[in-house]
């Protein structure tokens, strides 16, 4: 048997068994309870095997497996993975059904579901629970997403372990539904909720409107995620849930006492946020992989992924202190960068660095971020530079924890801020990045623009450090407290720090506590405090104990990877230890469910059956393997074994594997005979529109001539676009901050050369006029995007300011004139 994809049907073009995918999700203040229910119907005359592998949000804590055949109810245990994949497999050897989910070995988002000896005509009803907590946004709004995309996750040659094969399908050839439906309430009113994909209204059920229901509409396509941004009002506002231990757990246990989850969002002086850094090397690595030539969303077929990443690159440069140091890297298969060493930033510099951003393109092949970030590393950092890392990429690795685990080694010599673009972005890489670095994450789908958050981001790295943080409480004397999250390494202005602890001895119910969280900020000493009742909430249920249980399971599994031959077994077992007593899904177990009362064992061959998912077929690269041949060896470590079992007997357990393709919530690989008909499958590609995108794979064979996805490959891009008149404008900024007066300027502000100079008071001089107008412009005429020139027009109105130019009054009412508008001089800030 040879591996090849399409994945709508089998060898015999029969579907595969997932019927329904139903998703409801209860959001309560900050913390999102998923329950999703997949219903497989057996329509064969023969048992099957029916393998479903999909991403989830990479803290998300499973908490609860379960499966129902006809009238039986099986919940699924969490054992240690080995010994629970033995049990899948002697279950089905024995004819018994078996239900086997697992985390995949290399990235904590990635989740593979067997289930196994389904009878003939039998259908089975599957139920996965996971908590998890909602990221804040740098609009306040609270993000959800339920993964829709698991994109293409290239694997180094030379990186461990088997990566996993999945394959997807156009999504209206999806043979199965998906309904989501949504319960948010919180002490604060639910001022709105926002989605990338269509909503029916929002439904309150109370009149304080803090309680409200939302569904998604019909007719929903499955070619996306599907995201949902919460806002509430006062959203920044500390909280603290104490909630009662197990009574059947083990005493003195993590499960068997109370936890408690404290959230602060400290809140600086507006003083001392006014004030950003003037130094810092900023170090920009760049995706260059054939996928980063994806268009940015499915509304926006002209702007591709590596388009808005060079856009935000010219923003980013022109909004770069003077004084502070500056290189750009890019990876694919190998990486590039464009100065030996960090550069101090000059209108030298910066042009010489927008010249060969320009050139850039996505034809870099896979994406081995590994490499550069080990280059970066190596560097020595500049003195009285502070290092700031910014990461863009579709987020598309195998060797997801080999990545974070080196950023953990160098966190204490940089911040990184991560960008996740697209569908399908890997959230265990862009979030651990970020985490581990003391930086922060964001995520660019659906019409999300990358240039507002990246640039928020910017701010955030411009932000005094806040040094010498600590943690202090004060409880009863009866009351101690042992501390289960990671120690707080940074602290941003608006951003939520959230702190697990798990509480040991008794207290009276009237009973309080105090936790204080002490800092420096710009030199200055300041704390931010908070005082709760240890009272346990009633409603809670072991909602906290579990995300308090992953949290300290990841802290402890990457500890695990970066001790590995030293302490990594005994640090292993307390994982699986932890994993088993909370009942929370670890990379070293699995949940298993065995079926034992059946009856009597099922005949016949087993087949196998992996469930295809839907495709984002708009022309990436990487969207779409059209069952060609065995994909390349950079994306398939090696191929997955054949799971059919012959007599009964099954020859080894079929590793989840993951190859290229876009999912909702899965897929799987197709087993085809080497006879399969490739120029049919070359004929669904061209009916797709997906010939471009089966070229630059190499994945055609026949109809079209094989090429290859190295160093040399390039993949088509659309025709260069109509700059944004914005970005235009912006283009002409010198690095000190002023715009020059010439014909290019004057074309931006819709005049002509003659008539910018003209309107020009005497005394002035042309740069100074010509700064002028571009801020003016940018006041009047681009404050929906304000966020985005925000520090570029600081810049210029310092330059301004040290001009010390005669006649400002004038020269603001001569723009006015001009310009047909009424921008005040006050809020130019010269």
């Amino acid at each position: 048997m040879a591996n090849f994809c399409c994945g709508l049907l089998t060898a015999k073009r029969e579907q595969v068994p997932l019927k329904s995918v139903e998703v409801e999700l209860e959001v309560k203040d900050h913390v999102a309870t998923v329950i999703s229910t997949l219903i497989y119907e057996n329509k064969e005359d023969k048992p099957l095997e029916a393998v479903f592998v999909f991403p989830l949000p990479a803290d998300a804590a499973v908490c609860h497996f379960s499966a129902k055949v006809g009238q039986t109810h099986v919940v699924a245990e969490v054992k240690e993975k080995q010994q629970a994949r033995e049990e899948y497999d002697d279950a089905l050897s024995s004819g018994q059904q078996a239900f086997l989910l697992e985390e995949s070995d290399q990235s904590p988002d990635i989740f593979s579901l067997s289930v196994g000896s389904l009878p003939p005509g039998e259908s089975a009803s599957i139920r996965l629970e996971y908590v998890t907590e909602l990221a804040v946004q740098a609009d306040d709004g609270l993000r959800f997403c339920l993964p829709a995309v698991l994109n293409p996750r290239y694997q180094p040659p030379a990186s461990e372990g088997a990566s996993v094969q999945v394959s997807s399908v156009p999504a209206s050839m999806v043979p199965y539904t998906l309904s989501f439906s949504a319960r948010v309430s919180s002490p604060r009113p639910v001022w709105k909720v926002e989605s990338s994909s269509s909503l029916e209204p929002l439904q309150y059920l109370n009149p304080e409107q803090t309680q409200a229901t939302v569904k998604l509409a019909a007719g929903h396509k499955f070619d996306r995620d599907v995201e949902l941004l919460i806002y509430y009002k006062d959203a920044h506002q500390p909280s603290a849930v104490v909630e009662a231990g197990q009574d059947s757990a083990k005493p003195a246990s993590l499960m068997g006492e109370p936890v408690v989850m404290v959230s602060l969002y400290p809140e600086f002086p507006q003083a001392v946020m006014s004030s950003l850094a003037s130094c810092g090397e900023f170090v920009f690595l760049l995706d260059r992989s054939g996928s980063m030539s994806c268009p940015t969303s499915h509304n926006k077929q002209e702007e591709t992924r590596i388009g808005s990443a060079k856009d935000t690159l010219l923003l980013l440069l022109k909004s770069l202190p003077v004084g502070c140091y500056f290189n750009i890297y890019s990876f694919g298969s190998n990486f590039e960068h464009i100065f030996p060493k960090s550069e101090e930033y000059s209108e030298k510099s910066m042009e010489e660095a927008l010249k060969k951003v320009e050139e850039m393109k996505a034809n870099m092949g896979g994406t081995e971020i590994l490499q550069p970030l080990k280059h970066i590393y190596s560097q020595p950092c500049i003195p009285n530079q502070p290092r700031q890392l910014f990461v863009f990429t579709d987020g598309e690795v195998c060797n997801t924890k080999e990545v974070i685990n080196l950023v953990k080694k160098n966190a204490g010599s940089h911040r990184c801020f991560s960008f996740g673009i697209g569908e399908g972005a890997s959230s265990a890489l862009i979030n651990g990045l970020a985490k581990e670095a003391g930086g922060h994450a964001d995520f660019i789908t659906g019409n999300d623009r990358m240039q507002p958050k990246v640039m928020q981001a910017l701010r955030f790295a411009l932000q005094p450090a806040v040094e010498s943080i600590s943690v202090t409480w004060d409880l009863p004397k009866e009351v101690s407290v042992t501390v289960l999250s990671p120690p707080i390494t940074t602290i941003f202005q608006g951003q939520r720090s959230l702190i697990y602890a798990q509480l040991s001895g008794k207290s009276s119910k009237a009973a309080e506590g105090c936790v204080t969280v002490k800092y420096s900020l710009a030199g200055h000493p300041s704390q931010n405090q908070l005082h709760f009742s240890l009272k346990p909430a009633g409603d809670t249920g072991l909602t906290v104990h579990r995300l308090a249980a992953r949290t300290l399971i990841r802290s402890l599994e990457l500890e695990e990877g970066l001790s590995r031959g030293q302490k990594d077994e005994a640090v292993k077992k307390k994982v699986v230890d932890l994993s088993v007593q909370s009942g929370v899904n670890s990379s070293f177990t699995a949940f298993i469910a065995v079926n034992k009362d059946n009856g009597q064992s099922i005949q016949g061959p087993l087949v196998r059956r992996d469930v295809p998912t839907p495709s984002m077929f708009y022309g990436s690269p990487m969207a779409l393997q059209c069952a060609m041949g065995p994909p390349s060896n950079k994306y398939l470590s090696q191929p997955m074994a054949s799971c059919a079992r012959m007599g009964g007997q099954r020859s080894r357990r079929c590793a989840p594997q993951i190859s290229p393709s876009p999912m909702l919530w899965g897929a799987a690989n197709m087993h085809i005979d080497k006879a399969a008909n490739f120029s049919r499958a070359a004929d669904i590609c061209e009916d797709f529109g997906m010939i471009e995108t089966a070229k630059s794979k190499g994945c055609l064979k026949g109809k079209q001539k094989k090429k290859s996805i190295g160093k040399s490959a390039e993949t088509p891009e659309p025709q260069q676009r109509r700059k944004d008149p914005l970005l235009q404008l912006v283009s002409l900024q010198k690095a000190s901050g002023c715009w020059m007066l010439d014909a290019a300027l004057a074309s931006v502000l819709g005049k002509t050369s003659e008539e910018v100079e003209k309107s020009k008071p005497a005394p002035v001089n042309k740069e100074v006029w010509a700064t002028i107008l571009a801020l003016m412009w940018l006041h009047a005429f681009k404050t929906d995007a304000k966020v985005e020139w925000e520090l570029l027009a600081l810049k210029a109105a310092s330059w301004l300011r040290a001009q010390n130019a005669p006649c400002m009054t004038e020269c603001v009412a001569a723009g006015n004139a001009l310009l047909g508008c009424n921008v005040q001089a006050d809020a130019l800030k010269i």
